[in-house]
């Protein structure tokens, strides 16, 4: 399928922290087709290092009958701002100088990320969202999208919680203190054509670790040698970065954790005081393996809202369930879905 242009903001957009983003733009790939009365959206929000394609990681889970029916609903997923796959990244040219942003990328917030998206949405002729669902950082954009009422009608946030916490920032913060101890890091204004791969797999290796669980290392691993000798879960670690650093980049690795740090919903203020205003049907997925973004968070984050239901999957894959248990994951959402989506009028 080929991708749609980007869609081009007429900006200036002004951040959270005060930055000016000249003409911002957003890239996004959709499935289905959007119906005349514009309310038949369902936004995908897609994780770190993920892309808007999510028909290829999320593949069980959309498509004509599937649980995010395609025949029904107009499903789409826009790039966060600060992603290498997106057309607004440190990567990227800033249209007030021509030159890429680098280090000048500034902290582009959930909330900012949210409210760039919904301009987006409308500028395609969305004028409702049915649903917005997405699993860790886009569990964080899932649950901001709460605050657009009367523009969303209901969320599903995946495998996060209300608010960063201290033990996730600290995974993010490791991650980053490798990229920053690359010899070719230069603070992100790095040469494209020698970019810090050496940091970046080591961020990358840093983070499988929180994605997995103790149990599947000791099944897929143990203490087994690879062909180098040395141990096969450390050669499965060297795959993984090396994996990323053909098709990531080390700045856009550090903006988006640098947005996920930024994540609180409830924005200061007690769970139930700062949720309070987040009153559409949310569905709250939990892992129970989840040793990144803990059980008790989900709980925590369903108890607080207004209008939530809890649901928990079993799995021993850790925070990654999310991509790969999607049968589990269609039983829990599927009746939630049959009762707070309305059969949207087709295209």
């Amino acid at each position: 399928m080929s991708m749609p242009p980007p869609v081009v903001l007429p900006g200036p957009v002004v951040t959270d922290g005060g930055a000016t983003l000249h003409r911002p733009a957003i890239t996004y790939q959709s499935w289905g087709a959007l119906n005349t009365l514009g309310d038949n959206a369902i936004v995908v929000c897609h994780a770190l290092t993920g892309d808007t394609d999510a028909a290829s990681w999320w593949g069980p889970l959309i498509g004509p009958g599937r649980l995010l029916d395609t025949d029904h609903y107009f499903v789409i997923c826009l790039s966060v701002p600060g992603s290498p796959y997106g057309d607004l990244s440190p990567r990227t040219a800033d249209p007030a100088t021509g030159r890429a942003y680098g280090s000048a990328f500034p902290l582009v917030t959930v909330r900012d990320g949210v409210r760039l998206h919904r301009a987006v949405l409308e500028a395609l002729g969305v004028r409702e969202v049915a649903l917005a669902i997405g699993g860790s950082l886009g569990g964080m954009f899932a649950l901001e999208w709460g605050r657009q009422a009367g523009f969303v009608r209901a969320i599903a946030p995946i495998a996060v919680g209300a608010r960063h916490e201290a033990w996730a920032i600290g995974w993010n913060e490791a991650q980053r203190q490798a990229i920053a101890a690359d010899p070719d890091w230069n603070g992100g204004d790095y040469d494209p054509a020698r970019p810090p791969r050496a940091g970046l797999a080591a961020a990358r290796a840093i983070a499988m670790l929180s994605y997995r669980t103790p149990a599947i290392y000791a099944a897929r691993h143990g203490r087994e040698t690879a062909a180098d000798g040395g141990f096969d879960v450390a050669s499965y670690l060297r795959y993984q970065g090396e994996k990323l650093v053909d098709r990531f980049d080390a700045a856009g690795y550090v903006a988006l954790t640098r947005t996920m740090d930024s994540h609180d919903a409830a924005r200061g203020l007690s769970l139930e005081d700062g949720l309070a205003d987040i009153e559409v049907p949310a569905f709250v997925l939990g892992i129970d393996s989840d040793v990144l973004y803990p059980l008790h968070e989900q709980e925590a984050l369903a108890a607080a809202l207004p209008d939530a239901t809890l649901g928990v999957i079993s799995s021993p894959h850790g925070h990654d369930a999310f991509l790969v248990a999607f049968e589990e994951m269609t039983a829990c959402l599927a009746p939630w879905l049959a009762r707070h989506l309305t059969p949207a009028v087709p295209a």
